[in-house]
């Protein structure tokens, strides 16, 4: 199994689904809910690339069929959220092992800076094959010492080290197609079509 790095091809639109696992059960009898969160979260998308001639077209698709269907996997991020909404100076760092849930503490960000992350922002924990993107919930604040904790969506699925590095630039995820199908389109025009959908790697 191997992993690679998407090609540098712009994509005409990407839409990504955060996917939650949560049952609920209702009561025939007075409709209360019982409602219960599994550990399921991960990403998905569908991924449009623009027109393409031959030349980045085929690229593409070899780079698609080298993929093996669902077999190996890639790094991509979203194309619209390269850098963060928020200030994002310092260097920043994971603080402390052992962390799991929906929290993530921090340290090495600019001092005292309101605004350091913004919700919505994309952060990234490992790289290559472990990369892991996650989303930022909740806006955030550093502290005198250049501390923050990060509200972030998945869940942490693995405690990662303590002084690991946080991606903020071009943060992105490993991802695996959703199919083992690969399919695209020529026109009369020697205009290539490709659309695939993904999901992340777990």
């Amino acid at each position: 199994m191997a992993n690679y790095t998407f090609p540098s091809i712009g994509l005409r639109s990407m839409n990504i689904r955060a996917r939650n696992v949560v049952s609920v059960s209702s009561s025939p009898f007075t409709g209360q809910q019982q409602v219960y969160k599994h550990q399921g979260q991960w990403w998905e998308a569908e991924v449009t690339l623009p027109p393409m001639k031959r030349d980045d077209a085929e690229t593409v698709a070899a780079f698609l069929i080298k993929l093996n269907g669902q077999y190996n996997t890639f790094n991509l991020g979203d194309p619209a959220n390269t850098s963060p909404r928020g200030v994002g100076t310092g260097t920043p760092l994971v603080n402390g092992g052992s962390q799991t849930g929906s929290s993530l503490v921090t340290d090495g960000w600019t001092t005292s800076t309101t605004g350091i992350l913004k919700a919505g922002d994309w952060i990234q924990l490992g790289s290559g094959a472990s990369s892991k993107l996650h989303k930022v919930l909740d806006d955030v604040n550093s502290d005198a010492s250049g501390n923050a904790t990060i509200s972030i969506w998945p869940d942490l699925r693995s405690s990662p080290l303590d002084n690991a590095t946080i991606t903020i630039s071009s943060p992105k995820g490993t991802w695996r197609l959703a199919s083992n199908e690969i399919n695209y389109s020529i026109d009369e025009a020697s205009v290539y079509g490709i659309t695939f959908a993904c999901v992340e790697a777990l």
